[in-house]
C-alpha cells in the first residue's frame, strides 16, 4: 500500500489557556482548544458563522512555547496532523474516542491586541523560526505603470 498524506493545516482562534502537564517520562506536553470558523447561509438566507473545535496537543520545546505565549484568544496559523486515541472509561467502562491534532508547529497572526500587544504577546513570534524585518524581501521597484497595466487588468 502507498504512503498517505496526514496533513492538517487551521487557522483560528485559542479557546482557552494551554493546560500543561509532564508525562511520565518526563515530556512537557501542552493541550488546549482551537476555534476555526465557517460560514453559511441560514434558511433566512443570512450569513452566520458556524464555529468548530480543535482539540491540539504539543509536546516537548513546542509545549513550553506554547505554555509562555499562547493565550486564550490569541489567533494562530497550526500545522500538525490528525490523530483518533480510545481508552476504556473508568467510571462507566465504556470505550471513548477523541480526536486531536498533534502541532508541529505554529505561528501567531493577528494585530494588536486591545492594550497595545501583539495578540499572543510574543510579538509575531514562530515556533519554528523567528521572522526578522530584514529578512523581509523588498517590493519591487517597478509597479508596471509605464506598461499600462492596472488594477482592472487584475483578475481577482
Amino acid at each position: 500500500m502507498a504512503k498517505g498524506v496526514n496533513k492538517v493545516f487551521l487557522l483560528g482562534n485559542v479557546g482557552k489557556d494551554p493546560e500543561i502537564r509532564t508525562s511520565a517520562g518526563g515530556m512537557t506536553v501542552a493541550t488546549f482548544s482551537l476555534a476555526t470558523a465557517d460560514r453559511a447561509k441560514d434558511p433566512s438566507g443570512a450569513w452566520v458563522d458556524k464555529p468548530e473545535w480543535h482539540n491540539l496537543v504539543c509536546f516537548d520545546k513546542l509545549a513550553d512555547t506554547a505554555r509562555n505565549y499562547i493565550k486564550k484568544g490569541s489567533s494562530i496559523f497550526v500545522e500538525g496532523k490528525i490523530t483518533n486515541r480510545s481508552w476504556d472509561d473508568k467510571e462507566s467502562g465504556q470505550k471513548r474516542y477523541r480526536t486531536e491534532i498533534i502541532v508541529n508547529d505554529f505561528t501567531f497572526v493577528g494585530g494588536k491586541a486591545e492594550g497595545g500587544e501583539r495578540s499572543g504577546s510574543s510579538g509575531g513570534y514562530s515556533s519554528s523560526r523567528a521572522s526578522s524585518p530584514s529578512s523581509t524581501p523588498s517590493a519591487p521597484s517597478n509597479d508596471y505603470a509605464d506598461q499600462g497595466i492596472t488594477d482592472e487588468d487584475i483578475p481577482f
